[in-house]
């Protein structure tokens, strides 16, 4: 139901929603570096911004989130190559994800909102590039979810446990039975790590609807893909994760709804 409270929310009356929508191009820069940087195991905070082509060391003028691919049309200020959507992609994926919880919650839970949705950003992103879902990301997810449930719903902590413990137990045995019928893998054990920590987020409860949506968008991704002309077989196969970083955050912010 809309009331004054949503109003004022989603005309961006709360200041923290302010603040988290002015930084979250900044915070989306950061992801883009870990995104492409932890999967190959380089370093993430301590080696200078490059040209991947030229190998130019990027400025702060060459860094500002949005501004500077804007102003450069597009290109590398040195050699003028074509710089690609990858960073003002993943910039503005952080940016809606700030407004949305801007306009959905309030105080601090939109900074929860935030934290969760941008750690799931990177996770999703990664592995729509590479198959893979870093432990160096998945549990430490797993140990925030438990420690916001102590900070902020110590009453439900228990479910956010069992639900960590369910999420990763219910993926794994369908792997394996994946595996013994079909003779290959078909999910990943970062897959259900993730679930993992989907469960210390959302709990027990919440995995239901995790697995659901998330099993819905991928059918509509490979629908999505055969009607752009992918040819699908029996062996096809799309990485889950996205998938499940999404519905993870859809069912996160259901109650603020």
């Amino acid at each position: 139901m809309l009331d004054a409270e949503w109003f004022g929310r989603a005309t961006g009356t709360d200041t923290a929603g302010w603040l988290a929508v002015l930084v979250s191009p900044f915070v989306g820069s950061f992801l883009g570096v870990v995104v492409r940087r932890l999967p190959e195991g380089r370093p993430i905070a301590w080696e200078r911004s490059r040209c991947e082509d030229c190998g130019a060391v990027l400025g702060v003028r060459d860094l500002v989130p949005l501004f500077s691919w804007l102003a450069g049309r597009g290109r590398c200020r040195f050699c003028k190559v074509r710089l690609g959507w990858f960073y003002p992609g993943v910039e503005l994926a952080a940016l809606a994800i700030a407004i949305i919880a801007a306009i959905v919650d309030s105080g601090t839970d939109i900074w929860l909102d935030c934290a969760l949705g941008w750690w799931l950003l990177a996770l999703g992103w990664i592995d729509a590039r590479h198959w893979l879902l870093p432990d160096a990301l998945t549990l430490p997810l797993v140990i925030a979810g438990l420690g916001a449930a102590l900070a902020f719903d110590p009453g439900g902590l228990t479910d956010r446990a069992l639900g960590a413990v369910i999420g990763y137990l219910a993926l794994r045995l369908v792997a394996l039975l994946y595996r013994k019928f079909r003779g290959r893998d078909g999910l990943g054990e970062g897959d259900a790590k993730l679930l993992a920590a989907a469960g210390a987020w959302v709990g027990a409860s919440g995995l239901p609807q995790v697995v659901l949506i998330a099993a819905l968008a991928g059918l509509v991704a490979a629908a999505g893909a055969r009607l752009a002309g992918v040819r699908l077989s029996a062996t096809s196969a799309l990485p889950f994760g996205p998938f499940l970083a999404l519905a993870t955050w859809l069912v996160w912010l259901l109650p603020a709804l």
